[in-house]
Protein backbone atom coordinates (compact mmCIF):
# COMPACT_ATOMS: atom_id res chain seq x y z
CA UNK A 1 0.00 0.00 0.00
CA UNK A 2 2.79 2.45 0.84
CA UNK A 3 4.52 1.74 -2.45
CA UNK A 4 1.28 2.48 -4.36
CA UNK A 5 0.89 5.86 -2.61
CA UNK A 6 4.51 6.80 -3.35
CA UNK A 7 4.06 5.82 -6.98
CA UNK A 8 0.93 7.98 -7.25
CA UNK A 9 2.70 10.97 -5.66
CA UNK A 10 5.65 10.62 -8.04
CA UNK A 11 3.26 10.35 -10.98
CA UNK A 12 1.28 13.44 -9.93
CA UNK A 13 4.41 15.49 -9.28
CA UNK A 14 5.90 14.55 -12.64
CA UNK A 15 2.58 15.34 -14.36
CA UNK A 16 2.39 18.77 -12.71
CA UNK A 17 6.03 19.47 -13.52
CA UNK A 18 5.58 18.52 -17.16
CA UNK A 19 2.44 20.71 -17.47
CA UNK A 20 4.24 23.70 -15.94
CA UNK A 21 7.25 23.14 -18.18
CA UNK A 22 5.04 22.83 -21.27
CA UNK A 23 3.17 26.05 -20.49
CA UNK A 24 6.47 27.87 -19.89
CA UNK A 25 7.95 26.65 -23.19
CA UNK A 26 4.79 27.59 -25.13
CA UNK A 27 4.71 31.09 -23.63
CA UNK A 28 8.43 31.56 -24.25
CA UNK A 29 8.02 30.53 -27.90
CA UNK A 30 5.08 32.91 -28.39
CA UNK A 31 6.84 35.79 -26.66
CA UNK A 32 8.57 36.94 -29.85
CA UNK A 33 5.19 37.22 -31.63
CA UNK A 34 3.61 39.48 -29.00
CA UNK A 35 3.17 43.02 -30.31
CA UNK A 36 2.15 45.78 -27.90
CA UNK A 37 -0.25 48.53 -29.00
CA UNK A 38 0.65 52.09 -28.02
CA UNK A 39 -0.59 55.56 -28.81
CA UNK A 40 1.89 58.38 -29.50
CA UNK A 41 1.24 59.63 -25.94
CA UNK A 42 2.09 56.18 -24.57
CA UNK A 43 5.34 56.23 -26.55
CA UNK A 44 6.28 59.65 -25.11
CA UNK A 45 5.66 58.32 -21.58
CA UNK A 46 7.80 55.19 -21.97
CA UNK A 47 10.63 55.02 -19.46
CA UNK A 48 12.79 52.78 -21.63
CA UNK A 49 12.69 52.22 -25.38
CA UNK A 50 12.75 48.47 -25.98
CA UNK A 51 13.96 46.81 -29.16
CA UNK A 52 10.71 44.84 -29.39
CA UNK A 53 8.19 45.32 -32.17
CA UNK A 54 5.30 47.65 -31.28
CA UNK A 55 2.15 48.94 -32.92
CA UNK A 56 1.44 52.65 -32.77
CA UNK A 57 -2.05 53.80 -33.66
CA UNK A 58 -3.61 57.15 -34.30
CA UNK A 59 -4.41 59.50 -37.15
CA UNK A 60 -2.14 60.49 -40.01
CA UNK A 61 -1.44 64.18 -39.47
CA UNK A 62 -2.65 66.56 -42.16
CA UNK A 63 0.07 67.61 -44.65
CA UNK A 64 2.64 65.30 -43.07
CA UNK A 65 3.02 62.68 -45.81
CA UNK A 66 6.35 62.98 -47.63
CA UNK A 67 6.93 60.43 -50.39
CA UNK A 68 10.48 59.85 -51.64
CA UNK A 69 11.45 57.37 -54.36
CA UNK A 70 11.76 54.41 -51.97
CA UNK A 71 10.49 55.69 -48.62
CA UNK A 72 7.40 57.35 -47.20
CA UNK A 73 7.60 59.54 -44.11
CA UNK A 74 4.58 60.75 -42.16
CA UNK A 75 3.40 61.71 -38.69
CA UNK A 76 0.98 59.72 -36.53
CA UNK A 77 -0.87 61.75 -33.92
CA UNK A 78 -3.38 61.18 -31.14
CA UNK A 79 -4.03 64.96 -31.02
CA UNK A 80 -1.88 65.23 -27.89
CA UNK A 81 1.48 63.87 -29.08
CA UNK A 82 3.02 62.90 -32.38
CA UNK A 83 5.51 60.34 -33.64
CA UNK A 84 7.41 60.43 -36.92
CA UNK A 85 7.19 57.27 -38.99
CA UNK A 86 9.38 56.08 -41.83
CA UNK A 87 8.25 53.18 -44.04
CA UNK A 88 9.64 51.49 -47.11
CA UNK A 89 7.18 49.48 -49.17
CA UNK A 90 3.73 49.72 -50.62
CA UNK A 91 1.04 51.43 -48.57
CA UNK A 92 -2.60 50.33 -48.36
CA UNK A 93 -5.04 52.01 -50.75
CA UNK A 94 -6.95 53.56 -47.85
CA UNK A 95 -3.84 55.20 -46.38
CA UNK A 96 -4.18 58.98 -46.49
CA UNK A 97 -4.04 62.12 -44.37
CA UNK A 98 -6.58 62.58 -41.57
CA UNK A 99 -7.36 58.83 -41.58
CA UNK A 100 -6.81 56.26 -38.88
CA UNK A 101 -3.73 54.09 -39.12
CA UNK A 102 -1.90 51.45 -37.11
CA UNK A 103 1.82 51.23 -37.81
CA UNK A 104 3.86 48.21 -36.78
CA UNK A 105 7.60 48.53 -36.38
CA UNK A 106 10.53 49.29 -34.11
CA UNK A 107 10.97 52.43 -32.03
CA UNK A 108 14.27 54.21 -32.62
CA UNK A 109 13.48 56.78 -29.91
CA UNK A 110 10.39 58.48 -28.45
CA UNK A 111 9.90 60.53 -31.62
CA UNK A 112 10.72 58.08 -34.41
CA UNK A 113 9.40 54.70 -35.49
CA UNK A 114 10.81 52.64 -38.34
CA UNK A 115 7.78 50.81 -39.70
CA UNK A 116 7.64 47.33 -41.22
CA UNK A 117 3.87 47.28 -41.77
CA UNK A 118 1.08 49.82 -42.20
CA UNK A 119 -2.51 48.88 -41.42
CA UNK A 120 -5.19 51.35 -42.59
CA UNK A 121 -8.77 51.20 -41.40
CA UNK A 122 -11.15 49.68 -43.93
CA UNK A 123 -13.89 52.33 -44.15
CA UNK A 124 -14.80 55.74 -42.81
CA UNK A 125 -16.99 54.40 -39.99
CA UNK A 126 -14.68 51.78 -38.51
CA UNK A 127 -11.98 52.50 -35.96
CA UNK A 128 -10.18 49.76 -34.00
CA UNK A 129 -11.18 49.88 -30.32
CA UNK A 130 -7.55 50.42 -29.26
CA UNK A 131 -7.21 53.46 -31.53
CA UNK A 132 -10.59 54.85 -30.43
CA UNK A 133 -9.59 54.50 -26.78
CA UNK A 134 -6.16 56.04 -27.40
CA UNK A 135 -7.77 59.00 -29.15
CA UNK A 136 -10.13 59.54 -26.25
CA UNK A 137 -13.24 58.23 -27.96
CA UNK A 138 -13.20 60.73 -30.85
Amino acid sequence: MVKKVKLRIVFLLSLILSIVLSVYLILKALEKDVVYFLSPSDVKNLEKIASKKVRVGGMVKDKSIDINSDRINFVVTDFKNEINVSYSGSVPNLFSENKGVVVEGFLQDRNYLKAVKILAKHDENYMPPEVKEALGGK
